[in-house]
């Protein structure tokens, strides 16, 4: 994992820069499509930053001209797309990866954002997209199901009717009305992507990172809870965050009037 920014030709890269760390999708000439390899390299970076105390947020982007098409439909390594062994094997690892890693992810999106690409930009707390980039669900073009949680996600965060025409159709979903629906955080205009995406990580870098962590849990958690199980779930987690550093540092600013200074811990 570089501490800069060079891609080398790799179909992944790698950065950390002062507890910020990225995945940046790098395969532009075929619009960043997923190979085993990739997802499997992904798994790999997860972990390293899982047991990083100094990590604050993940970024996810990529390069060329969309964020990505979806699984590279080639065979890779034996495993045929439509087996279910790659989705064993890798990709169904990266989405349980992403939810339970303790920092916050960002999905920076443009351009388009199909089948697996798509499900991988949701997969994040925070999606940023473009004004001019789309979510497209392809997998019935192919006589496919959509995967990596999507048929759990999608049905929660925009409705069972918007999610099962978008699944069915395989309709473009534009930014904008991906941000009326409710399946992304914020849409910026194609030249203030950069800008607003980065400002934003930065926000959250800085930010309490544990009780960021608790917040991911308890929202991802609450789904599938009763109320009861939610209030006793707040309770211990309320009595986690009041143990940190930034709550202390949290309750002193607040106290002296001035910005908290979180460190994460």
């Amino acid at each position: 994992m570089s501490a800069g920014f060079s891609d080398h030709g790799q179909p992944l890269v790698t950065e950390s820069q002062g507890g910020i760390y990225s995945i940046t999708l790098n395969r532009p000439d075929v619009m960043n499509a997923l190979t085993l390899g990739m997802v499997q390299e992904m798994n790999q970076t997860l972990d390293a930053i899982a047991s990083d105390d100094s990590a604050r947020v993940l970024v996810l982007r990529a390069n060329g001209r969309g964020f990505c098409s979806g699984v590279d439909l080639a065979p890779v390594e034996g495993d045929r797309p439509g087996s279910g062994a790659m989705l064993e094997k890798a990709f169904n690892p990266l989405v349980e990866r992403l939810t339970r890693l303790p920092v916050p992810v960002v999905s920076i999106v443009h351009g388009a954002a199909a089948g697996a690409g798509a499900a991988l930009a949701l997969s994040a707390d925070l999606v940023v997209a473009a004004r001019s980039a789309y979510f497209m669900l392809a997998f019935a073009r192919i006589g496919l199901v959509p995967d990596m949680g999507t048929t759990w996600l999608l049905p929660r965060l925009i409705g069972l009717p918007r999610a099962l025409g978008m699944m069915m159709t395989a309709d473009r979903i534009t930014a904008e009305q991906s941000l009326q629906w409710g399946m992304i955080w914020q849409m910026s205009e194609d030249e203030e992507l950069g800008s607003d995406s980065k400002a934003l990580v930065q926000r959250i870098a800085e930010g309490p990172t544990r009780s960021y962590e608790l917040i991911r849990r308890l929202a991802r958690e609450g789904l599938s809870r009763t109320l009861s199980e939610a209030l006793w779930a707040e309770r211990l987690a309320q009595a986690q965050a009041g143990r940190t550093q930034d709550f202390a540092e949290g309750v002193a600013a607040f106290k002296e009037k001035r910005p908290p200074r979180f460190s994460g811990r």
